[in-house]
């Protein structure tokens, strides 16, 4: 018996993992057929099957499956021992809202790339709240009202300015809106901030319709750029798409209430120059937005 070689292991983990060698290509940018080579070599090295091969995909042989929790765990062990080697401090984790990445951070990475090579962004999308202690995030954008918890840094991004937002050939429909009651009696779109709810409870009226629900700010952006309504967004996630012409505002909240996008982290006594790095990215990048 071989000892196995170290790339096909990695093809050997692919696929066990995707059950289908085309996947397990995709994944690790090769063929389909050096893949499979190489796992039938390393079979031939072990002298032991590992796959059972079906004309829909792969299936692990009962040694096949007790062999990849191992080589899965020591790949891992490998990949973050190699990681580590990296400078200390150049690698920073940023929480953010599976909507505030969508519509307005990842079409911004390449400026970041471009700007600081040297910094390894990495992007935690989740509608979770972020522990600093247990997720090893170094930094979030929250949306909310200070204070937040203690020993917490917060630098302020941007307002709400909720935007009620609509695509071009839907407001062409709509009637001149002379109050925000007039709103209740169209097709609405709503998240799960529910917005429409408060703003509706606030002047005492109520929508005359089903409302259109999602649990996404960007998917009711999606669902309104689709003509499917009216939704209501913040300013600061909208930019781009009325700048293309994709979606347009009808009104635009201007009371002095509103929450706003944060910039929060934990008081360091050290400074950490590649976080500083990226949060003086992001506020450079809100004010081009903006102005």
């Amino acid at each position: 018996m071989r000892t196995p070689n170290l790339n096909a292991l990695r093809m050997f983990d692919a696929a066990a993992r995707h059950l289908n060698f085309r996947q397990a290509a995709e994944e690790l940018s090769l063929t389909q057929g050096a893949v499979a080579q190489q796992v039938r070599r390393l079979e031939a090295d072990l002298g032991l099957q590992l796959f059972y091969r079906k004309a829909r995909g792969l299936a692990l042989t009962e040694i096949g499956r007790g062999y990849h929790g191992p080589v899965h765990r020591a790949l891992a062990i490998i990949d973050e021992a190699t990681a580590n080697l990296r400078p200390q401090g150049t690698r920073i984790t940023l929480s953010v809202t599976p909507s505030f990445a969508a519509k307005w951070l990842v079409p911004r990475l390449g400026n970041f790339a471009k700007a600081h090579p040297e910094v390894d962004l990495q992007t935690v999308a989740s509608e979770r709240l972020a522990d600093f202690q247990s997720d090893g995030v170094d930094l979030a954008v929250r949306l909310g009202r200070p204070p937040f918890e203690k020993n917490m840094e917060t630098t302020l991004l941007a307002p709400l300015d909720l935007c009620a937002i609509c695509s071009p050939d839907y407001a062409e429909t709509v009637a001149p809106l002379k109050r925000f009651e007039d709103f209740a009696k169209l097709r609405l779109i709503q998240d799960s901030h529910a917005f429409w709810d408060a703003l509706f409870d606030k002047t005492g009226t109520r929508a005359r319709h089903r409302m259109m629900q999602f649990n996404q700010t960007a998917l009711a952006m999606d669902a309104a750029a689709n003509g499917q309504g009216i939704a209501l967004a913040p300013r600061l996630l909208l930019y781009d798409a009325i700048a293309k012409g994709i979606l347009v505002s009808l009104w635009q909240d201007e009371s002095a209430d509103q929450s706003s996008y944060y910039i929060v982290h934990p008081v360091s006594r050290k400074a950490n120059a590649a976080r500083n790095a990226v949060i003086d990215w992001i506020l450079s990048e809100v004010g081009e937005t903006r102005t």
